[in-house]
């Protein structure tokens, strides 16, 4: 079966669709307001979905397009695991060395710019430390972190066709 850029980007973005139900039934049928490392997240899962939906439309069939289409994915991907890993690290500090509680996103996004906003959230805060739900052993940011690596799979597979198509 031959697999074209279409097809791949389709499975990634709705990998990303799923991603994001998830995410907002937690938030608006199970009543978890997400921290402000989770809202980081789901950027990260929103910048894969936008990459993908254009590598959709666009559908390149020459290993230039795949690989470009493949390498962006991997870096919005990656950058959404990152900061799922960092959330991770700071739900497993022990008590006294989680950081205080600071003020909430839409504040900060309010009255700081933009980089004293993105330093501020990925320095974490006390309410990202905490700990609001568990399935399987695991907390959401673990569970995220899951989930993008289960979507690297995507920008992955770009990049083989990619490869593949060099090949002859």
């Amino acid at each position: 079966m031959l697999l074209t850029t279409r097809s791949v980007a389709l499975a990634g973005l709705a990998f990303c669709a799923l991603m994001m139900a998830v995410a907002l039934a937690l938030q608006y049928i199970a009543g978890l307001a997400p921290c402000p490392l989770c809202v980081f997240q789901r950027v990260g899962v929103l910048a894969t979905a936008a990459v993908l939906l254009v590598a959709v439309v666009h559908n390149p069939s020459g290993r230039w397009g795949r690989a470009f289409y493949g390498l962006l994915s991997l870096l919005t991907v990656a950058g959404g695991a990152s900061v799922a890993g960092r959330h991770i690290w700071l739900q497993s500090l022990p008590e006294d060395k989680v950081p205080t509680c600071g003020p909430d996103l839409s504040y900060m996004m309010d009255m700081l710019p933009l980089q004293e906003v993105v330093n501020r959230v990925l320095s974490g805060s006390g309410e990202c430390a905490e700990i609001d739900f568990m399935l399987l052993g695991l907390s959401l940011p673990a569970w995220t972190l899951v989930g993008f690596l289960i979507l690297a799979l995507i920008p992955l597979r770009l990049l083989w066709l990619s490869f593949a198509a060099s090949r002859g």
